[in-house]
């Protein structure tokens, strides 16, 4: 019975033990690995395999189409009447995508014509009046006074005529508006919209519709702000495809953006700098050259001189 209390001290000391083995045991397995944060790659690196490179700079490229990603919007909301086109679908300049209801419109169309087309015979009535009246006047039957009222007269039904005809290619003009078409001669990357959706006008998180040129690619690299100053604008540069290093394609340089911002794309490594700042460099390739998708992820490297030690 005098051995019972003795069995929770001795089960304490034995759970202390395991807890100071296991601490003991962690300290040994030594300190933990750095990462590079993504795009930060230099010389005194270790070279993944796929770069090109001995001393080079790397950062994550999106692919974009040449003439960038042009999210299309409305100018007017409304109901979605009709979708023109579909996805991967090659388009020119100026024709039509989608289109939104115009019946109001075209209701009111009429009556703006009708307007015109009376506007217009009142005008005619008029004119034959101060024609009628001028030769009234050269007999001395009719006077100066009334001469001038008819030629008012007619001035007055020329600015009705003119605003009836404008309000008819308001109206025209109007349901043009309603009809959204291509800006640049591309492909349709993305719809967004089904008819019967309500569309609405104006910046959008997610746009309506997405067009571009592909046939010649863009990539935009964000470059990490402590490597900005290495980057030259003739040093050889080359795309891979992530997952498969085969896949590569030299980089035509096309401009760097001279605004050094927050970044944006991040790859979710627990090493990487939220707060990191970028540089934007924009590179070009050929479609035939690497094929891949608007929107995928490369790795770019730039060859760059070794950093000062």
């Amino acid at each position: 019975m005098k051995a019972r209390p003795i069995v929770l001290p001795l089960a304490a000391l034995v759970g202390v033990g395991i807890a100071v083995f296991a601490v003991l045991r962690s300290e040994r397995s030594g300190p933990p690995s750095t990462t590079p944060a993504a795009g930060t790659q230099t010389s005194q690196q270790q070279p993944g395999a796929a770069a090109p490179f001995t001393s080079y700079v790397a950062g994550t490229g999106i692919v974009e189409a040449a003439t960038g990603n042009i999210a299309v919007g409305t100018p007017v909301s409304g109901i979605v009447a009709e979708v023109f086109v579909r996805w991967g679908d090659a388009v020119k300049q100026g024709a039509p995508l989608f289109g939104i209801d115009d019946r109001d419109l075209r209701a009111k169309l009429p009556l703006a014509a009708a307007r015109a087309q009376e506007s217009e015979a009142r005008l005619a009535k008029s004119r034959y009046e101060w024609e009628l009246a001028a030769k009234l006047q050269e007999q001395q039957v009719l006077s100066d006074d009334e001469l001038q009222s008819r030629r008012f007269e007619v001035q007055i039904n020329q600015a009705a005529l003119a605003a009836a005809r404008a309000e008819v290619e308001q109206t025209n003009l109007e349901i043009g508006r309603r009809i959204v078409r291509a800006s640049v001669d591309g492909r349709v990357l993305q719809i967004n919209i089904r008819p019967g959706e309500f569309a609405d006008s104006g910046a959008l998180p997610t746009p309506l519709m997405v067009v571009g040129d592909d046939a010649r690619l863009r990539v935009r690299v964000d470059i990490d702000e402590n490597d900005a100053l290495r980057i030259e604008p003739t040093a050889p540069a080359v795309a891979v495809a992530r997952g498969k290093p085969e896949l590569r394609a030299e980089l035509r340089f096309e401009r760097i953006e001279p605004l050094v911002m927050p970044k944006k794309s991040l790859t979710g490594d627990v090493t990487e700098r939220v707060d990191s700042r970028v540089l934007q460099v924009i590179y070009s390739f050929d479609r035939s050259a690497l094929s891949v998708y608007v929107g995928q992820r490369l790795d770019v490297y730039i060859r760059a001189a070794a950093p000062a030690k």
